[in-house]
């Protein structure tokens, strides 16, 4: 059976490094406020993943632990009057032998068109669909970890060994018999020195073409101490149309001493095709945040936007991607940093100037009873004015918290 990879193995490591004191809660200046805190009673715990938004403005997600049988949770935050949000259960995963559906879910949650949501278990593919008065659980398969959906609702993820054991991604194409899996790339394929990436992690993206974009978390041309032997890629499976896909390498990470290593949660791709994203680490900093710019003889540039210099003050590292806003702003999280008392980490804003480069600003230092550990990509709601994450820990129960944070 095949299992899939809950966490990166770099993620593990920077938590342990994350200084977990709590203190007091202190208006940062900005307009946060904590939706949920898990913890409490038979609520889920542990959120090491982002929340999925749909049109009625209802947040999705999924805990890693807690729950009726304490193997994780699928929730749904609803908005109400006054600005409460009200959560919802949707499932409470039980991990025993008769239980098909696995345990500790924790990927973001994705939406179909009709508002069905799909996720992955350690060891299923599952479906929470909607229905009169309420949602059934389905397991799909034992495929892929759900990412994005494509105009005909196909469904596009990473999951499985592959071919050369070291990670694959693959489509789930919806039929009268269920849902087919199609293998689009397995990599590793140029062994011993796995020059394409290895393993995938964390989610896909896709653009207006169908291409699809990822990252791995090693694997590629170069090495540094923190990521020996290679220090991660990010590529691009191009689609070609009549279900042929074409990989291609676009980024080898640790390519100079201003690079980053360790590339995490995917990467955002804006109307013009450029590849945006972040590292956990730097070769000599706490880690970047990067631009992939496609050139006109098919080679991609890089650009370093940030590099984080200075943690305690103003976060760092970063260990989820970017988010744009509709001015073309970037906003992301470092997982750790901001406040030295804490070291709970921040929410951050970039801001392009006119001569190319950006402004870093904080937006929010977390203190610990409002968050701990913001370390997954960030929603914006269909009018650009409120951005939607998570916390791993902290808050009034203590494992995590779903956040409103107007820029």
């Amino acid at each position: 059976m095949r299992r899939f990879n809950s966490l990166p193995r770099s993620f593990g490591l920077l938590f342990l490094e994350v200084t977990l004191a709590v203190a007091p809660y202190a208006n940062a200046g900005d307009e946060y406020k904590v939706l949920h805190s898990f913890g409490k009673g038979k609520d889920g715990a542990g959120v090491f993943a982002g929340v999925a938004l749909d049109n009625e403005g209802s947040l999705y997600g999924a805990t890693t632990g807690g729950g009726a049988y304490g193997h994780g949770t699928a929730f749904q935050l609803t908005p109400g009057s006054g600005g409460e949000w009200t959560e919802t259960i949707l499932h409470s995963f039980c991990a025993i032998s008769r239980c098909k559906d696995g345990s500790s879910p924790s990927g973001v949650l994705a939406l179909d068109s009709k508002g069905n949501l799909y996720g992955a278990s350690n060891v299923a593919t599952f479906e929470i669909k909607r229905k009169a008065g309420g949602w059934t659980f389905l397991v799909i398969c034992d495929c892929i970890a759900p990412s994005v959906f494509d105009a005909v609702g196909n469904l596009y993820g990473i999951g499985g060994p592959g071919t050369h054991q070291a990670g694959a991604v693959a489509e789930l194409s919806p039929s009268a018999d269920g849902w087919k899996e199609t293998l689009l790339h397995s990599f590793c394929s140029w062994p011993p020195n796995c020059r394409d990436g290895e393993p995938p992690e964390w989610g896909l993206s896709r653009d207006a073409a169908g291409n699809l974009y990822g990252t791995t978390e090693f694997g590629g041309d170069h090495g540094a101490p923190e990521c020996n032997p290679n220090c991660g890629v990010v590529y691009q499976l191009q689609a070609l149309g009549g279900g042929e896909w074409k990989y291609h390498r676009i980024h080898s990470f640790a390519a100079s001493p201003n690079d980053g290593v360790l590339p995490q949660y995917g990467v955002t791709v804006d109307p013009k095709g450029n590849v945006y994203g972040t590292t956990l680490y730097g070769v000599s900093t706490s880690g970047t945040v990067y631009e992939l710019s496609p050139q006109q003889d098919g080679s991609w540039k890089e650009t370093i936007l940030y590099s984080f210099p200075n943690p305690e003050k103003n976060g760092g590292p970063p260990a989820g991607g970017v988010t744009f806003d509709n001015q073309g702003n970037l906003y992301g999280t470092a997982s750790a940093g901001g406040d030295p008392s804490c070291n709970c980490g921040v929410v951050f804003k970039m801001t392009p100037q006119a001569n190319g480069k950006w402004n870093y600003t904080v937006l929010h230092r977390f203190h610990g009873t409002d968050g701990v550990g913001p370390a997954y990509n960030l929603v914006f709601d269909k009018d650009f004015k409120h951005l939607y994450g998570t916390t791993v820990e902290g808050g009034s129960g203590g494992y995590g918290v779903v956040y409103e944070i107007t820029p």
